[in-house]
């Protein structure tokens, strides 16, 4: 049986829908929150817009006891279409709050459930060769799909802004974009997506045993406490800084913001930023081939965290505009360094034979890091103010910094 007949048309779509929901949810959601006029502590409390990629590990296989990852895929597709159509609806209603945070919880469920079935899939529609072959492709384009977000949505949303002069009308008319795209996408891979005779229901006892079994051999697995606190904490600055830092560079200087337009921030953190980012992704994985993880993950780490400074320069210095775009570069060159490392350690604590599932279960808590911190960034930064919180931000990387000399790497996976 042929496994795949069009990978370069819809591995790169698949990726590209992964993606584009995850910034949307994530990092979008704070530019029109505070365009819109929310506090910083309620944009800190959508941190809890994570929980569902924190929990998806719990609902995974009901994605391969019902139905194909095919059709778990068009379904998802769908649902998010018309789930961002209301998000756009919603944005003009008086109950714009209410209705806007329960959008974006149900596209949060959906598009996690959707990475699921695509990552699944990915496995099954492609032999090993083109697995390896396609991992590049599927990275590239996800990370595509974040410039997209972050970048061109919010571009295009400050646009509209200056011609329209009305703020929520120019975030309803964006948030209908990705309403489109998810509506091409679903068409598109009804289409395109091939049908792999592997890709069938699996029996609900034999996925109730590779569930239990996947949990029992991650959290027994030597040094695990030890594990599961640098998880936990090498992300804790960043998950206040990466909340806040849009409001940062939008607030007025009265707030002690910089007082940016939304189409500037949207250049800066979706065209300087990103390739930046991408760029120290890249840089990270060539480095930690060559050297191994072992030797790399402290200087990545400083690397990761260092740059987080740059803010409490920003905060008092109110540099230029074409200074930010340097300084934020800067920060997300490290960022994409540190988080490679990361990411290779978690690879490497994933064990055969539930390497995916040891993998989802480590993605999980590292989410969980992410939310809890990130919920009360807002409530932080409104007492201490944006220096004095992002001082703050930068003592806070010290704790994760330490657990690496409490790590082990055996065997072969400081080099891999």
């Amino acid at each position: 049986m042929k496994r795949s007949r069009l990978p370069w048309l819809y591995v790169p779509t698949l990726y590209f829908a992964e993606g584009l929901p995850y910034i949307i949810v994530n990092t979008v959601s704070v530019i029109m929150y505070k365009r819109m006029g929310m506090s910083n502590e309620f944009i800190g409390l959508t941190s809890i817009l994570y929980l569902p990629w924190v929990l998806k590990m719990f609902w995974s296989p009901v994605v391969d006891v019902r139905a194909t990852r095919r059709r778990w895929i068009i379904c998802t597709q769908l649902v998010m279409a018309l789930l961002f159509a209301l998000l756009a609806l919603s944005i003009k209603s008086p109950l714009f709050v209410p209705l806007t945070l329960a959008a974006f919880v149900a596209i949060a469920f959906v598009s996690a459930t959707h990475d699921i079935a695509v990552d699944g899939y990915y496995m099954l529609a492609l032999d090993k060769r083109q697995q390896a072959f396609f991992i590049g492709v599927r990275s590239l384009f996800y990370r595509l799909a974040l410039l997209s977000g972050q970048g061109l949505l919010v571009v295009w949303a400050g646009g509209l802004e200056q011609r329209t002069g009305s703020i929520p009308f120019s975030w309803m008319l964006t948030m209908f974009i990705p309403a489109f795209v998810f509506s091409a996408a679903c068409l598109l891979h009804q289409l395109t997506l091939p049908r792999p005779g592997s890709d069938l229901c699996a029996e609900a006892g034999a996925q109730r045993r590779h569930f239990s079994g996947a949990f029992a051999t991650y959290f027994t697995q030597p040094g695990i406490a030890r594990i599961v606190l640098f998880i936990l904490l090498y992300r804790l600055g960043e998950a206040m800084l990466v909340k806040m830092a849009a409001p940062f560079l939008l607030d007025d200087a009265a707030q002690g913001g910089l007082g940016l337009s939304t189409e500037t921030v949207g250049y800066v953190y979706g065209t300087a930023g990103m390739l930046s980012l991408t760029v120290g992704g890249l840089l990270g994985g060539w480095l930690i081939a060559r050297f191994g993880l072992r030797r790399c993950i402290w200087p990545m780490a400083i690397m990761l965290n260092a740059p987080d400074l740059v803010y409490i320069y920003m905060s008092v210095a109110r540099p230029e505009s074409w200074l930010v775009y340097i300084l934020v570069s800067c920060e997300q060159f490290g960022y994409g360094l540190g988080f490679t490392a990361f990411s290779v350690y978690l690879m490497c604590i994933a064990r055969e034979p539930y390497k995916t599932s040891h993998f989802a279960i480590s993605t999980g808590l590292m989410a969980l890091g992410m939310m809890v911190p990130g919920m009360l960034s807002g409530y932080l930064q409104q007492r201490l103010g944006y220096t004095g919180f992002f001082t703050l931000v930068t003592a806070l990387t010290i704790p994760g910094m330490l657990m690496i000399f409490f790590l082990r790497f055996d065997g072969d996976d400081g080099n891999r």
